[in-house]
């Protein structure tokens, strides 16, 4: 079964689930979008479509040239990704409604692990830390990675669809920080290229050629994700733009055993205090080379 969060947020009758999922695709645009596979085990072997074998035209008793495809094979190991979220015995005799406090301090937790998740989509990096999940700027490499200059470059429409065509079809989203977007809106001030489409939620957004731009604050510590602060050559103000292009089995997705929980622990003997956790074992895959690209080297020209 494949599904995204807010389809499978649909289906759930638990209404804490309902809550939980709701707040982590709204905090998150990347787990608004990422469709989820479902696997058995605590990992995924699967082959990486690299490049197609070669075909040709043949004479009358000529024979073709056999040439075979490139196919990588690809292992993903879950991770845990998870937290529990306390609320003290005495506020029950403080608060007039101490289940809505409950929820509150869930609620916050929820959006911390998605910032968190969020973080580590782009920056996660598994020699660093073997819990997490490498990120794209682990696994994006090669052609997938293009530089606006040896040592940065302002952004141009040229870079702009040269990301673009470095995903295979029409990527479905560009992620990037607001200060990025700024400099894409200034790009285009005098151009029809960026339109407005809506989110899942139905909440407008920006569009360039079609694509939306979803933008990327800060991670669970109130930094900056896609910040201005990535080295270029000799320029240390630069940042990155993402496009991705989302599919199961097909380009990127996400992996789990099972969709995300929340659940309640109750009364702790440790503490007095009441107990609620979330847990969810993740990961992403790139089925297809091309699902992905960066920008990088784009340097800081708006305040």
């Amino acid at each position: 079964m494949a599904f995204t969060l807010i389809e499978y947020m649909k289906q759930t009758t638990s209404e804490l689930l309902q809550g939980v999922i709701e707040k982590f695709a709204r905090t998150s645009p990347i787990l608004e979008q990422l469709p989820f596979k479902e696997i058995v085990g605590n990992a995924l072997k699967y082959n990486r479509e690299t490049s197609l074998p070669g075909i040709a035209f043949r004479g009358v008793n000529e024979a073709y040239d056999e040439d075979t495809g490139v196919i990588n094979p690809e292992t993903e190991a879950l991770k845990i990704l998870g937290g529990d979220a306390d609320t003290d015995r005495a506020l029950q005799k403080w608060e007039k409604n101490f289940g809505a406090r409950r929820a509150t301090d869930l609620m916050m937790k929820v959006k911390a692990a998605a910032l968190f998740f969020t973080k580590n989509f782009f920056d996660g990096d598994e020699a660093s830390d073997p819990r997490e999940f490498d990120g794209l700027n682990i696994r994006l490499t090669g052609n997938q990675v293009l530089e606006g200059g040896t040592n940065g470059a302002n952004i141009s429409m040229s870079l702009m669809n040269q990301l673009l065509d470095a995903v295979t079809g029409r990527p479905d989203a560009l992620y990037c920080g607001k200060k990025f977007r700024r400099q894409i809106n200034n790009l285009a001030e005098s151009s029809t290229i960026l339109t407005i489409t809506k989110d899942a939620f139905g909440e407008e957004t920006t569009a360039f050629a079609g694509v939306p731009i979803r933008i990327i604050e800060e991670d669970n510590s109130d930094n900056t994700i896609l910040a201005f602060d990535e080295t270029q050559g000799n320029s240390s103000v630069t940042a990155s733009i993402y496009a991705v292009k989302f599919g199961v089995d097909t380009y990127l997705c996400g992996l789990q055993t099972e969709p995300l929980e929340a659940y309640d622990l109750g009364e702790l003997e440790v503490k007095p205090a009441f107990r609620s956790r979330i847990e969810w074992l993740i990961t992403i895959a790139i089925f297809h080379a091309k699902s992905a690209a960066r920008l990088k080297g784009i340097l800081a020209n708006v305040s």
